[in-house]
């Protein structure tokens, strides 16, 4: 359904290191940076993108968004929450753990980025 996930960066610097560790993380390579200075992760047919506002404005995190990233493992997840916070991410909901609803249990960790986007790895327990 998605051909790709871009998001604002006020400080290019910043968020390479912290992509590139928690998507290395993941299983990623670092990012290409292209000719604009965006930043690009290609992974499983994915395209997740890090740029500076292409109207020269500031970036600005969705309030009420969140970009998903999925795990193979429980122990991904951690090592992704964990990469995180050492590269200038911040934790934020509950620690990282099994969360019950609609779809069944969930691993979930949550992260904010250096410029605030709200992040989540995911892993389908069960």
């Amino acid at each position: 359904m998605f051909s790709h996930v871009m998001v604002g960066s006020n400080n290019i610097d910043a968020s390479k290191k912290f992509y590139d560790a928690t998507l290395g993380a993941l299983g990623g390579n670092p990012a290409m940076v292209d000719e604009n200075g965006r930043l690009i992760y290609l992974q499983n047919d994915g395209i997740f993108i890090v740029t500076p506002p292409i109207d020269g404005k500031a970036a600005t995190h969705a309030n009420g968004g969140t970009i998903g990233f999925a795990c193979a493992s429980q122990e991904q997840a951690n090592a992704w929450h964990a990469a995180g916070v050492a590269n200038g991410g911040t934790a934020i909901e509950d620690a990282p753990g099994i969360r019950e609803g609609g779809f069944g249990p969930l691993y979930l960790a949550y992260l904010r980025d250096p410029d605030g986007n709200k992040l989540c790895a995911m892993h389908r327990d069960g």
